[in-house]
């Protein structure tokens, strides 16, 4: 009697498995054996840059658009601290710490978020500075927030944390908007600087609606430089706002050593200045 493909392959899988608990009932386990070895080949195949701590949101969307330009990697010491849900998604703390790498190896840290419409929160350039920055930013739903710390010799390590939202954070009207003569306050700087462990922590708020201009009427306005000075003038750290970050935004950084006499000076997309003292 001649045997079918099927009963042929089906009687040698019997043969192969007939001393343990594995019984082979039709020809489907070839496929199954197949997408099993496929899936190793692709896990073993997977650049470097993509395994990490998690995989959810746009990851691999989120390194093609901010993170292109070297090697790309998640590391344990870049630290994102945020809450597992968010009271407010208007103002949703977050905080930054890569001061667990090597002191003087970050040239600059970039903050994103995969499912708010405007993806970039904020860049940081430490200079003097220690690599944290703490400040509130608006998401418009469920997101993971990255930060990029983009090291001297050009390569990028990525922490993250994901933030649950109800949403709507970042297409609401500012709060500061209904309140008479907001005009008056704009751009005005309030600053203090306290001891720390690390040595000096410096905190300042500048009064601005930070509108993204994704409210129904309301056009984008927002800081979008931020220097901080030496007495003599000269840059020793800078940050980039950008839409998402909240309404009249709160920074605190870290000065190793202490720095004293720092002065802030920036600007508005709408070429408005800021300026103060810490």
């Amino acid at each position: 009697m001649v045997q079918s493909r099927s009963a042929r392959l089906c009687s040698v899988h019997t043969r192969l498995v007939r001393f343990g608990p594995i019984h082979c009932h039709c020809h489907c386990l070839l496929p199954l054996v197949w997408l099993v070895l496929v899936g190793l080949m692709v896990g073993l195949a997977r650049p470097a840059w993509s395994a990490g701590p998690d995989e959810v949101g746009r990851w691999p969307d989120m390194r093609k658009a901010f993170f292109a330009d070297g090697e790309a990697m998640f590391d344990a010491r870049v630290r994102v601290e945020l809450p597992g849900s968010a009271e407010d998604a208007m103002n949703v703390p977050v905080a930054v710490d890569a001061r667990a790498l090597p002191a003087g190896s970050v040239e600059r840290i970039i903050v994103v978020a995969d499912f708010n419409p405007i993806l970039k929160v904020l860049e940081f350039e430490p200079g003097a500075l220690a690599p944290y920055i703490a400040f509130r930013m608006k998401v418009q739903q469920t997101t993971p927030v990255r930060a990029g710390v983009k090291l001297k010799d050009g390569r990028w390590l990525v922490g993250s944390a994901v933030v649950s939202s109800a949403g709507g954070g970042c297409t609401a009207p500012s709060v500061g908007r209904g309140v008479a003569g907001w005009e008056r306050t704009l751009n005005q700087v309030s600053a203090r600087q306290f001891s720390s462990a690390s040595g000096a922590r410096l905190r300042f708020s500048v009064l601005h609606p930070m509108d993204t201009g994704l409210a129904p009427g309301i056009p984008a306005f927002y800081l979008d430089e931020l220097n901080i000075r030496d007495a003599t003038g000269a840059v020793v750290a800078r940050i980039l706002p950008a839409e998402p970050v909240s309404e009249n935004p709160v920074f605190t950084l870290d000065a190793p050593g202490g720095l004293t006499g720092l002065l802030i000076d920036g600007r508005d997309n709408n070429g408005n200045r800021v300026t103060g003292a810490i």
